[in-house]
């Protein structure tokens, strides 16, 4: 594994694109995601207004959905988050109240090494879009899964 330069935060269109998805769930539309994506409703750590944010569910098991921050741990999202982990999920229809708890390393590397070959064009491209190159291997994606920060919504 090797780490290349982290890509920036998207502006501009591609933001506006990053959050189309949004609109969707807004619409009554989530269902149409699937259960592969989630819409998380978070409150803003300094401004405390609400905010919204679509993301990939790595896993989800009876203990909860489990997300990843791919833009590490200063992503907007994910930092409001640990400071108010009390928050509300759609996935499709359904809206549910869950808590976050960050995972360790060690577990965002298992879960890694298990989401790449149930998904492997994808685990491909969100590797590359999050700065790493890798080479395919469990044990690839198991280093990149300890670089970045796991929550599980339970």
């Amino acid at each position: 594994m090797e780490i290349l330069d982290r890509p920036a935060r998207p502006k501009g269109l591609g933001r506006a694109l990053a959050r189309l998805p949004i609109h969707l769930y807004r619409m009554h539309l989530g269902g149409l995601m699937g259960d592969r994506f989630l819409l998380l409703h978070h409150v803003g750590r300094k401004s405390g207004k609400r905010r919204q944010v679509v993301l990939e569910v790595v896993e989800h098991t009876d203990d909860g959905y489990v997300v990843c921050s791919g833009f590490g741990p200063k992503a907007d999202w994910y930092r409001n988050v640990l400071a108010h982990p009390d928050v509300v999920i759609q996935v499709g229809r359904r809206r549910l109240d869950v808590t976050a708890h960050p995972l360790d390393p060690a577990e965002g590397g298992e879960l890694m090494a298990r989401y790449a070959p149930r998904h492997p064009k994808a685990a491909a491209r969100l590797v590359r879009l999050m700065g790493f190159s890798v080479d395919g291997t469990a044990d690839d994606y198991r280093r990149v899964g300890r670089e970045l920060p796991f929550l599980r919504l339970s």
